[in-house]
């Protein structure tokens, strides 16, 4: 198998897609934050210091998205066509489990942007209640499906 970002002279390269078609894609990614109870009633119940900690997370997990190519270096520069983010509270487990979408119509996939948009959203639930709670977990960070391009659709 041969790897797509080395090049016949095992250097690094960026995937040339201009030779595939643009097709509809649609990837899906979510990962957990576990912490302790005060935090996460802090963050419940809005009463975190630094503000409205999941408001924010969604931002920035959106922002994720976007600067997915300025930060994973083989990644291309994309024009997206949706993001969308969904967080689930549960509550016996003190945890919170972000869900980032990212869409569009292109010759690459999105499942990076969706997987950089789940890991920035929850660095930020981190970094806001963490004078709380300085031994939560970030785990279970994954791509939940995708659809379109060359490889197929995917799902767990």
């Amino acid at each position: 198998m041969n790897l797509t970002h080395l090049d016949e002279n095992n250097r690094p390269k960026m995937v040339d897609v201009s030779g595939k078609n643009e097709t509809s894609r649609v990837a899906i990614a979510s990962g957990v934050i576990t912490m302790s109870k005060e935090a996460f009633f802090a963050i419940k119940d809005n009463s975190a210091k630094k503000g409205p900690v999941l408001q924010t997370a969604v931002i920035a997990a959106i922002m994720g998205v976007k600067k997915t190519h300025e930060l994973i270096p083989m990644c291309h520069p994309l024009l997206l066509s949706g993001i969308s983010c969904d967080i689930e509270e549960f509550e016996k487990s003190f945890s919170y489990k972000l869900f980032v979408t990212a869409k569009l119509n292109g010759q690459t996939g999105v499942e990076m942007e969706a997987l950089t948009g789940v890991s920035i959203g929850l660095l930020t639930i981190y970094d806001m209640v963490k004078a709380i709670d300085k031994s939560m977990v970030i785990s279970n960070i994954q791509l939940e499906s995708k659809s379109g391009g060359k490889s197929g659709d995917f799902k767990r």
